[in-house]
């Protein structure tokens, strides 16, 4: 699975690549951002299918009626439980499962991460105002338009910053997990901000990584195919991070 590797050998030093005047690249990395466009289009569907559907919701959520009528979720059910791990357990499996990915079997795991993250984010619905998540995601969009315009356009080469972020993505996981069992509220604010900055820097670091990549593969049109599979699914990962960490810093629990 290498053209997911976040790392790469670099053969095109950035400030040589004149990124603006080539199609071709404008092509490719339309095409990436045409299928992260689509699969928040699915997750979207999906979160509403797994979170308001009530013959869906209660299969996998366990809920209950607060004082005021709002209905919040409880904990999971057991087949909750698959849905909300299914992402990374797919992701888990690609990464050490698909060593010779082909631009059909590239695709399948996209849209199967895809479908599944959306699933187990129908949890988001019983935890937070309608209100909070639209304008979340709204606010998500914008920064991503952003970072990735900057990411494109930057001369100065961000592979070292990407190193860093990295360093600090496994950093994030590992305090998360022991947080899972402090349950330590300012712990929790912390990593989200700092997950807030590793996802903002990441978005901007995968939008060169993929520019550069597109030159290094030298029109192989195969290779091409995997690429744009994997590489929309980095920015998908990116975004979708990213809303989480702040929807859990602003959003309006209900």
């Amino acid at each position: 699975m290498s053209d997911f590797n976040r790392g790469y050998a670099r053969t095109v030093p950035v400030d040589r690549a004149d990124m603006s005047v080539d199609v071709g690249l404008r092509s490719f990395m339309l095409g990436v951002y045409n299928k992260v466009a689509l699969g928040l289009v699915v997750s979207a569907a999906m979160a509403f299918v797994t979170g308001q559907v009530e013959v869906v919701q209660q299969l996998l959520y366990k809920t209950a009626i607060r004082a005021d009528g709002v209905e919040v979720l409880a904990g999971y059910t057991i087949p909750g439980y698959i849905v909300a791990f299914g992402p990374l357990a797919v992701i888990l499996f690609g990464a050490f499962g698909m060593k010779n990915a082909t631009p059909k079997s590239s695709g399948i795991y996209y849209w199967t991460i895809v479908a599944l993250m959306g699933a187990s984010l129908g949890a988001i619905t019983l935890m937070y105002t309608g209100a909070s998540i639209f304008s979340t995601f709204l606010i998500t969009a914008t920064a991503f338009g952003g970072l990735s315009l900057f990411g494109y356009t930057t001369k100065k080469d961000l592979t070292g910053f990407g190193s860093f972020l990295m360093i600090g993505l496994i950093g994030i996981v590992i305090a998360s997990i022991v947080n899972i069992f402090l349950q330590n509220s300012m712990m929790n604010f912390i990593i989200s901000v700092i997950g807030v900055l590793v996802f903002a820097g990441l978005i901007a670091y995968d939008t060169q990584r993929l520019k550069m990549q597109y030159y290094e593969l030298g029109g192989d049109q195969a290779a091409m195919g995997v690429a744009t599979n994997y590489g929309a699914l980095s920015l998908y990962l990116d975004f979708i991070n990213l809303f989480m960490f702040l929807l859990r810093l602003f959003g309006d629990r209900r």
